[in-house]
């Protein structure tokens, strides 16, 4: 496909501790001009906790952007050259109390590709190992544990709105039948 957008100029208008902002002056393929505001993420993690019995490790937080309690996987942003595994580790022990040496990566997606670079990369986590929850000091994080059933229930009521998490429950939904 020929139809690409060609960066003429690119400016940062933002560098915060997790985002970036730029905006960049694209050549689009009929030869006009346009104007793109990228948001820049170095990426994320998201890990699928399922214990012996097939409950699948939960935690619920507020998140200020939304206003709300979300339900959701546990996850976490990459920090400055921190492999993906290395991160799921780091969050499933952070966020849970789990720690786990059967973490496998399942895929990667993109958030918000209209405007943002951030991919998340999803793990499942098997064979848990409790341990002590380790939340960031800003981190409130309440931990419940649900069968597949009451969660793809939770997303049909709309009680699960976080795409990470619904992504992630539909994958282990198949995974284990």
């Amino acid at each position: 496909m020929k139809n690409i957008e060609r960066t003429i100029k690119s400016d940062k208008l933002y560098q915060g501790k997790i985002i970036n902002l730029r905006i960049d002056t694209v050549e689009l393929p009929d030869q006009k001009y346009s104007k793109r505001e990228i948001v820049e993420h170095p990426g994320a993690v998201a890990v699928i906790p399922i214990t012996e019995d097939n409950k699948i490790v939960m935690v619920k937080q507020y998140r200020k952007s939304v206003e709300e309690y979300l339900l959701e996987v546990p996850a976490g942003k990459l920090e400055i050259g921190e492999e993906p595994l290395d991160c799921a580790k780091r969050e499933l022990l952070e966020e849970t109390g789990y720690k786990s040496d059967n973490l496998q990566y399942i895929f990667k997606f993109y958030t918000s590709p209209g405007f943002c670079n951030e991919t998340i990369s999803i793990f499942l986590a098997k064979d848990l190992i409790v341990d002590v929850a380790q939340p960031d000091e800003d981190e409130y994080i309440e931990i419940e544990k649900y069968d597949i059933d009451e969660l793809i229930e939770k997303i049909n009521k709309e009680e699960i709105k976080d795409a990470k998490t619904i992504i992630s429950i539909l994958y282990i939904k198949n995974y284990l039948k």
